[in-house]
């Protein structure tokens, strides 16, 4: 029986597949070379190298490694931020620290289920008109389950994904809608891992890991997709970070395979991670598109 939504075999002759189409870097199009001048003042220089204009979006941002990105991307010029998050409750007393510390800033947090379609438009909808453009998307979306793939039930394994690769998928649809309609481009970034390139161990966990590899593709496709629009879509792969996710005697044994397993001998700090969500951000990353950077202490040369 034939599919109500796809076509029959004898309806696949004379389908017409669409093109993508690349930029081609001309001074009117949304991939310029930007101009450049080494700068007299030294402070200057180095202030505009790396800074961050516009809004972001940080999705998943009311966690630990959020957090302190959206502390670093305000820090670089960053000048509204949206938190979407499923548990924004969970980050009013650093959103109320965020705003002292950046009172010409504007910081907003909207409660967002990322899977849900509608919910994500809506919300990006309701940042445009709460700051007035759309121009950086940092995803940080994500939830882990270990468990033994054997006894593993399909609902977990369509949950993970639904969450970390749809969500995702789903707010970088919404975003670039928004960035396109305004015509000044933007950077999403994915917040993939080093699961993404490898499997982990001790600890059992294909769900996730089959959803941050795809991350990696998703990210590759937006970039040969999207570069027209002048949209940047990038990726880092963090290493185990030491956040209260992996605090707890349970996992005692399981850190400490961690570290050894390490040529650092450690595992990372939400602060490590920073440097490279404002690179993909900022001017300095103009010419970073699909790109992964990996932030893991080196566990991933073994």
């Amino acid at each position: 029986m034939e599919s109500p939504t796809l076509p029959g075999r004898e309806a696949l002759t004379s389908r017409v597949v669409p093109s993508m189409v690349l930029s081609d870097g001309s001074a009117s199009s949304m991939t310029p070379m930007p101009a450049f001048d080494i700068e007299s003042d030294a402070a200057v220089g180095a202030q505009k190298r790396f800074h961050v204009q516009g809004n972001a979006v940080v999705a998943g941002g009311a966690g630990t490694l959020g957090l302190h990105s959206c502390d670093a991307l305000l820090e670089h010029g960053l000048q509204g931020l949206m938190i979407f998050d499923i548990n924004p409750d969970n980050c009013q007393k650093d959103i109320a620290r965020m705003k002292t510390k950046f009172p010409d800033a504007k910081i907003h947090v909207q409660k967002v289920d990322v899977t849900d379609e509608e919910t994500v438009k809506e919300a990006m909808e309701k940042t445009v008109r709460v700051l007035g453009s759309i121009d950086t998307l940092v995803c940080f979306v994500g939830v882990v389950g270990c468990v033994e793939t054997l006894d593993m039930p399909v609902s977990q394994w369509r949950k993970v994904l639904d969450i970390n690769t749809t969500g995702s998928f789903i707010c970088a649809q919404a975003a670039a809608r928004e960035m396109v309609k305004k015509g000044n481009g933007g950077s999403i970034t994915f917040v993939a891992s080093i699961s993404a390139h490898r499997v982990n161990y001790p600890q059992p966990q294909v769900a996730y890991n089959v959803s941050k590899s795809a991350l990696l593709m998703l990210k590759s496709c937006l970039a040969a997709e999207w570069a027209r629009y002048g949209i940047r879509t990038n990726s880092v792969s963090p290493g185990y970070m030491d956040t209260v996710l992996n605090e707890g005697d349970g996992i005692a044994l399981h850190r400490k395979i961690w570290a050894e397993r390490n040529p650092s001998g450690r595992m990372g700090s939400p602060s490590e991670l920073t440097g490279a969500i404002v690179l993909l951000a900022s001017t300095a990353g103009t010419y970073m598109n699909g790109s992964d950077i990996v932030i893991d202490g080196g566990a991933i040369v073994f």
